[in-house]
Parts: C-alpha cells; sequence; structure tokens
C-alpha cells in the first residue's frame, strides 16, 4: 500500500487551504475485496502493538478526530480499532459541554479522560470544539461565564491555541503521544451522506435538523479548521487532513498513519530479570510434577 503520507499532515505554522486540499483522492485499493485485505492486516499488527504498548507501560497514545458532519469520524474509529483489546483502548465522544463542565477552563473536561499509560485514548471530538464551533458561534462564549474582558480583547483564539499547544507539549513531554486526524470532506459529499440517512430509515436516528443549520455555516467553519490547524499543529503532535469522501481509503490512511506512530516507539515487553527467570523455571518445574509442587 503506497501513501505519501506527508503529504496529508499539516506542517507547523502553515495555514492549510482547504478549498484547494483534495477530499478524494485515487484509492490505494483496486477491489472491495482488496480493501478488506489491507485493512485486516492493519487491524491484526495494531493488535499486536497494542498488546506490546500495555506490557511495555512507558507511553500513552491519544488519537484524536474532527471533521464535519457525516465525515465518517465514527465508523473510522470503529474499522481502524476493531482488533484492538477494549481493555487497552478508551474511546470517548464529548457533546454539548454539561453545567458542571462550563464551571471549569475549556481543558478540564477532556483532561478528565487522557488515556493512562500502555493505553490507547480515542477523542470523538475533543478540547479542539472549544476553537472551532465556539468560534462559529461565539455566543457560547457567553455561556460559559468568563469575564468579559477576557473573551472580547480580540486574543482569545490566540489564547487558547497557545493553551492547546503548550497542553499537548505537556502531554508528549510525560509519555504521551498525540495523533490529530482531521477528516476533509467535501460540502457536496455531506449532502449526498445526509440524504442517504433521511432515505435510509436504518439511518434516520443518525440526522437531525441541526446538521442542516451547522451546514449553513460551512464557510466559516472551513475558516476555522483552516486557523486550528495552522496553530495547533507541531511535530509531536501533528495534525492530518485526511480525504473523507472515499470512507474506505480514509480509513487506510487512517490506519497506517496510527501503525506509523505505534512501530516508532520501538516498543518491547519488559526483559526478564535472571532472578524472576529463575524463579518461573522452578516454578515450571512444580507444574510439571504436580505431585511435588503441592
Amino acid at each position: 500500500m503506497k501513501f505519501n503520507l506527508d503529504a496529508f499532515r499539516i506542517q507547523p505554522g502553515k495555514k492549510p487551504n482547504l478549498a484547494k486540499r483534495p477530499t478524494r483522492i485515487d484509492p490505494v485499493y483496486s477491489s472491495k475485496e482488496e480493501y478488506h485485505e489491507l485493512l485486516a492486516d492493519h487491524v491484526a499488527k495494531l493488535s499486536k502493538l497494542q498488546n506490546i504498548l500495555y506490557a511495555d507501560n512507558r507511553y500513552a497514545v491519544l488519537l484524536v478526530f474532527q471533521a464535519m458532519d457525516a465525515a465518517g469520524k465514527d465508523s473510522a474509529i470503529k474499522h481502524v480499532m476493531s482488533g484492538v483489546n477494549p481493555q487497552g483502548c478508551q474511546v470517548y465522544s464529548f457533546k454539548h459541554p454539561s453545567a458542571t463542565e462550563l464551571e471549569h477552563d475549556f481543558l478540564w473536561r477532556t483532561n478528565c479522560w487522557l488515556p493512562e499509560r500502555g493505553r490507547i485514548g480515542i477523542f470523538n471530538r475533543s478540547y479542539y470544539e472549544e476553537v472551532l464551533i465556539v468560534r462559529v458561534h461565539p455566543e457560547i462564549l457567553e455561556m460559559q461565564n468568563i469575564p468579559h474582558d477576557l473573551t472580547h480583547n480580540g486574543k482569545v483564539w490566540d489564547h487558547r491555541y497557545r493553551s492547546i499547544v503548550s497542553h499537548e507539549q505537556h502531554l508528549h513531554c510525560n509519555g504521551t503521544r498525540i495523533v490529530k486526524f482531521y477528516l476533509h470532506l467535501s460540502k457536496e459529499e455531506q449532502r449526498k451522506r445526509f440524504l442517504d440517512r433521511i432515505d435510509d430509515p436504518n439511518k434516520n436516528w443518525k440526522f437531525s435538523t441541526a446538521d442542516l443549520e451547522e451546514r449553513k455555516f460551512w464557510d466559516k467553519y472551513m475558516e476555522a479548521y483552516e486557523s486550528c490547524l495552522q496553530e495547533t499543529s507541531s511535530e509531536d503532535a501533528p495534525w492530518y487532513a485526511v480525504p473523507a469522501d472515499d470512507k474506505k481509503n480514509a480509513r487506510l490512511i487512517v490506519s497506517r498513519i496510527v501503525l506509523d506512530t505505534l512501530e516508532s516507539l520501538n516498543l518491547k515487553y519488559p526483559e526478564t530479570s535472571p532472578d524472576r527467570r529463575k524463579e518461573l523455571l522452578d516454578i515450571r518445574k512444580r507444574l510439571e510434577n504436580p505431585e511435588n509442587g503441592k
């Protein structure tokens, strides 16, 4: 499978022109059968590496997914992580903040769900909502009860970007590896997927009139995403803009990036000390001879 993953990576400080970035690229699979074979291979490798990550117990991995509605976040997470042991993988979906969460700073509610060492954490939406949907709908700031002079000084978004970058740098320095995915969907493909959700009774639950209302702010969302990606993609916590009009291709890209991330950690099972090895061999002898091991 040949992907130039650097083509999807957002360079730090460089503003991406999302209108010119592809939402669909040539697929690396030639058939549905080959797609399933490639994804199964990735999932099997991810499962093996996740087991070693858990045993190694030095690193945590945080995967962040952001996108417009119907871009395929849920299905990407479901398919890519399908073979990973649930004990070592935690998925959290962040909706509207609760009253309790609104009483804290904007990073507080996600900090509670950061992955422990040895585990993979997945944020389906995240603290990035605070510089995306809140930027498109700044009236939400009023609900957060932040002092007026801090939200109306023209610097609120710069301050939040700085807080996020510092936060991710802190996590990196403490062993959490962060990879962020923006699933780049075209407006036309979103329209088709909305229609599919309406036409398929089994998908009706996925659609709400609020989705249609948010679609009216498409251009503002693209501006917010461009600024966000520019200001918060870093060497230690990169953003990847993954073409999402082809869900299968998007899943293969995401799984390859996650694999590369885990492989870069040089994970290994803990070494057994000579004393521990001797102890295990003694136990083995007792198990081989049950009469002597009572």
